[in-house]
């Protein structure tokens, strides 16, 4: 059993930065890679980002390259998202995710370990 907690999400303006930390406990971090999805209302839970658990891989959707940096810090067993460049379409729900599988994937389905979420939002 992995459990995973977010936090650092907040109310920022457009063009501002945010970073979320998400904290693991439980079995082996370095067991797992680790994605973060979002979920706006009204939308389905979309993906953001990964990071396998060497650090060495990393994945990210389209909208988000160049401007979010995944990293992970395994002796403190946590991941972060840096959010640079926020635009008001970046706010929702965020969640980190933990896989046990080899590779990086952006179906939710891969993911057996769920964090409870993180609320960013985004005003213009």
């Amino acid at each position: 059993q992995v459990h995973l907690v977010e936090s650092g999400g907040g109310l920022v303006q457009a063009g501002g930065s945010l970073r979320l930390s998400c904290a693991a406990s439980g079995r082996t971090f370095t067991d797992y890679s680790v994605g973060w999805f979002r979920q706006a209302p009204g939308k389905e839970r979309e993906f953001v980002a990964a990071i396998s658990w060497n650090v060495e891989t990393t994945y990210y959707v389209d909208s988000v390259k160049g401007r979010f940096t995944i990293s992970r810090d395994n002796n403190q067993n946590t991941v972060y998202l840096q959010m640079n460049s926020l635009k008001p379409e970046d706010t929702a729900v965020y969640y980190c995710a933990a896989s046990g599988l080899t590779g990086l994937y952006s179906d939710s389905q891969h993911y057996d370990y769920w964090g409870q979420g993180t609320q960013v939002t985004v005003s213009s």
